[in-house]
């Protein structure tokens, strides 16, 4: 049998796990329970009974959270020369090209959270697949972060555009907020969310 901390078996006292609660009540539950020491990050996991090794049944997509997720994003930007001042004025963090290219080759450097290429650089990106693609980093033309408006998918990612996937499992799991957030931010969120993942 499992053995519970003090914090968990409070958080447990005031709920009753044999109802099953929708997402409004969920978000209500969890700012009840919620630490006092840190603000705790929510996640919201469907199990979708999928087999993910057919390719039919592989769920993967984007979502851009009306609230956001309540962290800032380093995007890195690797454009052409008549690129740069586009992905720079957008917001990029780091803004380059080929030499940007080199420093992810030789130093193993992955310190951004998102990457955005061109489609006429994703040739030379592809090199990097080994590196990004173990943090999951590599740029995908379906989420959009391969693309020739280099203005439009950074400030889609600096405004909190989530990469959700399912895993071996079958289930997938996704971060919507921060429980600072508070229950109305984090149920148009979920609700966001839940309308992505059907689409």
């Amino acid at each position: 049998m499992a053995t519970y901390g003090k914090r968990l078996k409070d958080a447990y006292k005031d709920i009753d796990r044999d109802v099953k609660h929708d997402i409004k009540n969920a978000v209500k539950i969890l700012e009840k329970a919620k630490s006092k020491k840190f603000d705790e990050t929510v996640e919201l996991a469907f199990n979708l009974g999928v087999n993910p090794k057919k390719s039919d049944q592989m769920v993967r997509g984007a979502c851009v959270f009306p609230h956001g997720i309540g962290k800032s994003v380093k995007v890195c930007a690797i454009v052409p020369p008549d690129k740069v001042e586009e992905a720079k004025t957008a917001g990029a963090d780091f803004v380059g090209g080929e030499d940007l290219i080199e420093k992810i080759m030789t130093e193993n450097w992955t310190d951004f959270d998102k990457l955005v290429t061109t489609p006429s650089m994703m040739g030379k990106v592809g090199k990097l697949g080994k590196i990004l693609g173990r943090k999951g980093l590599m740029p995908n033309p379906k989420l959009g972060t391969v693309n020739n408006d280099i203005d439009g998918a950074v400030k889609l990612v600096k405004a909190g555009r989530v990469e959700f996937k399912v895993n071996k499992a079958g289930v997938l799991c996704c971060q919507i907020g921060k429980l600072s957030f508070g229950p109305e931010k984090l149920y148009d969120n979920a609700m966001e969310l839940v309308k992505d993942v059907l689409k």
